[in-house]
């Protein structure tokens, strides 16, 4: 690269990340368009709407029916946002939650009223329930002759729905079906043909909006219960704005910490890797505006894991060119080379962990989809950013000049640490602890404790409304308002939101029986001298249903498999695949039993915890099995396969260790300036990346080893 042109490409690449980091930060335009406080948060961070429906009818639903709606509904809310939440209030209400928006009548008018619906032949006789449809959507088509653009409602019908349509419309050729919505006609389409596959089209005269309304009321009234609205309030963040702020600077702090590491470490390598690091906060920041991506705690465990495997990719490539230039290459030769020869274990690495979040967004609901997005869009940025725009940087660097060894330092040789001749420490350590950890969540689970401390978004509570003389801030409510609660439920789980416009705050706590329920009340009467009408509480149950943990263990188990079938494949070596997901095993069941031990409450943060996990340990294998890999293709006559297990461990040992600190201390700083809530999210997270470190040095590679040798086909 001639000077010229490395000038032009430095200046460029900084240009654009500064352009990115300005639109982030501020803005263009009066409105500040594109930046970062557009972003859509969750609840936690931001708030949004919460709408109260009751089922109508004189006898109280069924559970199953109850159950059935909340997670119908789920799924439609998820629309509006992937962190929506969705959950039973006493036993014939059920709440929803929408971040991020603020005008309850236009989230009401769009979602539809919910009521019975029921699809009609011409003399009166049902056909389809509402529970038939499986989906129903506003679409566009073309009309044959005069090619103007028409638009249809699109509707998907379940299993049962399909063949019970098929039977119908094959009975009524030329005859109208009416769509029937609380006893009133709403669309009355004729039949031209017998629909077989489950999959038909409502045409008429529409507007897209008169479609789109069409098909929401269709949507709400594919529900299992009838409902009507009972009130809808703007709520507040549940963090607050302290938890966002401090959080926001941690992140900042952490991250220059992580830039300054790299530099200190890498010299001029490390500092191309700061410029890629800083463009791939840009790009983040940008696309999650621009994809309108929701933004909440969960997320931000993915956007941490992805920095983490962008420092990885710096990290792996930045030792393959020290080791190169240890070889007697020169620095240019040695970047080549070193690229090359990392770009197997970057690719492999990040694939697997896109296959898993790939899963996880298609199969997922709620906080998990969430964190998969983020966490999709995380990875594919941090690749670029890491092949692409560190090596843009390097060159020119080395074009203006930067061509002395001492700018890049030298690979040292290490003597190859014995570690498969102690890999009955490494197992032993690692049985004992999960072992006794689980002996500790049973002895927790005997004496009426619960193996897992699960908190009010898997096992539900109550919800208390209190309506304040004064209006008062998250802060306030943190400060005034929690003690008093806390010393009555004997609890820390407490959740506390504003209701916007109004002096009322709603408290929830573990379920509190009716002594407990009227402590509380007295307690909070007289510490804040109230009315007794202040005072209303309902129990509501988990926002995280039985079928939305079903669903997030499906997709863990689906996406396993698909990265098993993918290190299977690309290994070609079942053990390294079984290998891999035995450790990935074991990091989850380790911070499993840290939080039975600890007794760290099991909500939201819980599921994106363990993923990130999944994510983080799965990455750091691949790196080590790509060595052995490389190592066994190299493997002279004297070398025996403990020798290159062994080797391959201790050459990429720096990698394991500087990787795992750097994302280690953006954490760990978030833990350290964070709120309550925040601590209880990064301190899992930290015990996952430590635990990931030492089950990818000690754990993987001697497992690879005892397979190979003792499940091995004799001669």
């Amino acid at each position: 690269m001639k000077k010229s042109r490395a000038v032009v490409t430095l200046l460029v690449t900084i240009a654009i990340t500064a352009i990115l980091l300005f639109t982030s930060a501020v803005g263009w335009g009066a409105d500040g368009a594109g930046s970062a406080k557009d972003i859509k948060l969750g609840l936690d961070l931001a708030g949004g709407v919460s709408i109260t429906y009751q089922a109508v009818g004189d006898e109280a639903p069924s559970v199953e029916d109850m159950a059935d709606t909340v997670y119908k509904l789920q799924k439609r809310v998820e629309g509006y946002s992937t962190e929506a939440e969705v959950y039973q209030e006493g036993s014939d209400r059920i709440n929803i939650e929408i971040p991020g928006v603020s005008d309850a009548n236009a989230i009401l008018a769009e979602l539809g009223k919910p009521g019975s619906l029921q699809f009609t032949t011409s003399d009166g006789t049902v056909v389809l329930e509402g529970t038939d449809v499986a989906d129903a959507q506003a679409g566009s088509t073309s009309d044959e002759m005069t090619q103007a653009r028409k638009y249809i409602v699109e509707l998907t019908l379940t299993d049962d729905g399909a063949k019970k349509f098929a039977e119908a419309t094959q009975a009524n050729l030329g005859k109208q079906i009416a769509i029937v919505y609380d006893g009133d006609v709403i669309s009355a389409p004729t039949v031209q043909s017998a629909i077989t596959d489950g999959r038909c089209q409502i045409t008429g005269d529409f507007t897209y909006e008169e479609a789109d309304q069409l098909a929401s009321t269709i949507r709400i009234g594919s529900l299992s219960l009838e409902l009507q609205e009972l009130r809808s309030n703007v709520v507040g963040a549940k963090l607050g704005a302290e938890a966002i702020h401090t959080s926001l600077i941690a992140g900042v702090i952490g991250f220059a910490l992580v830039v300054l590491f790299m530099i200190a470490i890498y010299r001029i390598m490390g500092l191309a890797s700061g410029i890629a690091l800083t463009s791939y906060v840009g790009i983040v920041l940008v696309l999650l505006n621009g994809f309108q991506m929701t933004l909440t705690l969960p997320g931000i465990a993915g956007i941490i894991l992805s920095i983490g495997m962008a420092v990885d990719a710096n990290v792996i490539i930045f030792t393959r060119i020290r080791e190169e230039i240890a070889a007697g290459k020169t620095v240019k030769s040695a970047m080549k080379i070193g690229y090359q020869k990392a770009l197997s274990a970057i690719v492999d690495g990040n694939i697997t962990t896109l296959i898993a979040a790939a899963v996880l967004a298609i199969k997922g609901s709620g906080s998990v989809k969430g964190f998969a997005q983020t966490l999709a869009l995380g990875i594919v940025v941090s690749m670029f950013t890491a092949l692409v725009v560190s090596k843009l940087v390097m060159n020119a660097l080395y074009a203006l000049g930067m061509k002395d060894v001492k700018w890049y330092g030298t690979f040292k040789e290490r003597q190859p640490i014995n570690f498969v001749g102690k890999k009955k420490i490494w197992f032993s350590v690692s049985v004992l602890v999960i072992v006794a950890g689980l002996a500790y969540m049973g002895i927790n689970a005997g004496s009426g404790k619960g193996a897992l401390a699960y908190s009010l978004e898997f096992k539900g509570g109550t919800s208390t409304t209190v309506e304040f003389n004064d209006d008062m801030t998250i802060q306030e409510i943190e400060q005034n308002v929690v003690p008093v609660v806390a010393e009555v439920t004997g609890d820390n789980d407490i959740q506390t939101q504003k209701v916007a416009g109004t002096t009322q705050v709603v408290i929830k706590t573990k379920e509190l029986d009716l002594d407990k329920r009227t402590e509380l009340d007295e307690k909070l009467t007289e510490a804040f001298d109230l009315s007794d009408t202040a005072i209303t509480a309902e129990n509501i149950s988990g926002a995280i249903s039985q079928e939305v943990k079903h669903d997030a263990i499906i997709s863990v188990i689906i996406a396993t498999i698909f990265m098993l079938i993918y290190i299977w494949i690309r290994f070609k070596d079942v053990r390294f695949a079984t290998s891999a997901v035995a450790a990935l095993l074991h990091d989850v069941l380790v911070v499993l039993v840290f939080y039975g031990a600890a007794r760290i409450s099991v909500g939201n943060t819980f599921i994106a915890c363990m993923l990130t996990i999944v994510g983080y340990s799965i990455n750091a294998t691949i790196v080590i099995f790509d060595r052995i890999r490389e190592n066994l293709a190299e493997m002279k006559r004297k070398d025996t396969l403990e020798d290159v297990v062994n080797n391959s461990i201790t050459q990429t040992l720096t990698r394991s260790i500087f990787t795992s600190l750097t994302t280690f201390i953006m954490v760990a700083v978030l833990y350290v300036m964070g709120v309550a809530s925040v601590k209880e999210f990064a301190l899992p997270l930290m015990v996952g990346i430590a635990c990931g470190a030492y089950s990818s040095v000690c754990i993987t590679g001697p497992l690879w080893y005892v397979m190979k040798t003792k499940l091995v086909k004799k001669q």
